[in-house]
């Protein structure tokens, strides 16, 4: 017969080891992250660690790159795709199609929480613009770039990366649109641009972040205005092609052969780059009126940094029938009016679609 001491201490073992059980069973599942990889500069390779802007982009496959951030386990069941291993300045309208399919099948598995999409810098704010207005899903999308490859000294691509991970299994990132986590920043899709071409801290949204990844926490300080994701009345479900729509970037003493070399190209908008407001020389306004009376649509951006274009200010808008960009900038502009195309040529809805988005 057992003892009495022994008894109790069993009885106390068994009842340690199914408080540890229930306790395990009761633990939260980690969040099911998978990182769709497009190659860039976080999976490039620099011929020695003090390369941190001469290197060669997409040469890291996403295991590879899964692998170096062994943390990643810690805050999320991870897995990963290769998507494409390219550099970003090489996406095309077809890639852009073909991953925002991809993104969009992985947002329906149930097994999916989140998603995170290694990307290039140089257009990565035109993929995460396009991915948060075709996405029809409130899951978190995250992309993420590094302004320096993984071999050199200081890189930053495995903290932006651990923190896209983080951003992407947070269940209040939920809703908020396609996100960019970048340099301990959580910034929208939409209004996020690359601003310094050689520093870490590279990407601002002239609106601010909408918060801050820090030791693998999430921190909210707003959300997007505009419409995105589950508002948007585009779908990449629905879209097979884009139509073409070039920029024309405006400075002084500018050649009119410019525009006739876009309508040339087939593109059926042309988004000028204005100066200023937006602005339009006084000889080449005859141009784009005549450009416009062609068929092709005209859209007033700014080449300036920060601000908006304001409607029938500098140029007559109204009369001339042509479209403002408002605060988008010229190479979103491009891809909204793009994404508006599928769907309407009709100039005051195309305006209407550059005022909610």
């Amino acid at each position: 017969m057992l003892s009495r001491s022994l008894f109790v201490r069993c009885m106390a073992a068994i009842a340690l080891s199914a408080s540890a059980a229930l306790a395990v069973a009761q633990a939260p599942a980690k969040p099911r992250v998978v990182i769709l990889a497009t190659g860039g500069t976080i999976a490039g390779a620099g011929a020695t660690a003090a390369n941190s802007a001469t290197y060669q982009a997409a040469k890291v496959p996403v295991d590879k790159l899964i692998a170096g951030v062994p943390e990643l386990a810690d805050v999320a069941q991870v897995r990963g795709e290769q998507a494409f291993q390219i550099a970003s300045e090489s996406f095309t309208n077809d890639k852009l199609v073909t991953l925002g399919k991809r993104v969009s099948a992985l947002t329906k598995d149930p097994n999916v929480d989140g998603i995170v999409v290694t990307h290039g810098t140089d257009t990565l704010e035109e993929t995460s613009f396009f991915l948060n207005l075709v996405i029809h899903s409130d899951k978190p999308v995250v992309v993420v770039g590094s302004m320096r490859p993984g071999t050199a000294m200081s890189a930053d691509g495995m903290l932006n990366l651990y923190n896209a991970v983080v951003v992407a299994g947070s269940p209040q990132s939920r809703g908020k649109g396609v996100l960019v986590a970048m340099n301990d920043e959580i910034h929208s899709g939409r209004d996020v641009t690359k601003r310094i071409n050689i520093k870490t801290n590279a990407f601002t949204s002239q609106w601010g972040p909408l918060g801050m990844a820090v030791e693998g926490q999430t921190y909210w300080f707003r959300h997007p205005a505009k419409r995105h994701t589950m508002g948007s009345e585009f779908d990449i479900d629905t879209i097979d092609a884009l139509p073409e729509v070039q920029i024309v970037y405006g400075s002084g003493n500018m050649s009119l052969e410019l525009y006739d070399a876009v309508q040339r190209s087939g593109a059926k908008a042309i988004v000028h780059a204005g100066t200023g407001n937006g602005s339009v020389a006084n000889y080449a306004v005859d141009k784009l009126r005549a450009l416009r009376a062609q068929g092709l649509q005209v859209i007033r951006s700014s080449r300036v940094g920060d601000g908006f274009v304001l409607r029938n200010s500098e140029q007559p808008d109204d009369k001339y029938d042509w479209v403002v960009a408002h605060d988008l900038n010229p190479q979103k502009a491009k891809i909204l009016a793009a994404l508006a195309l599928t769907k309407t040529s009709d100039t005051k809805e195309l305006q209407r679609i550059f005022w909610q988005y």
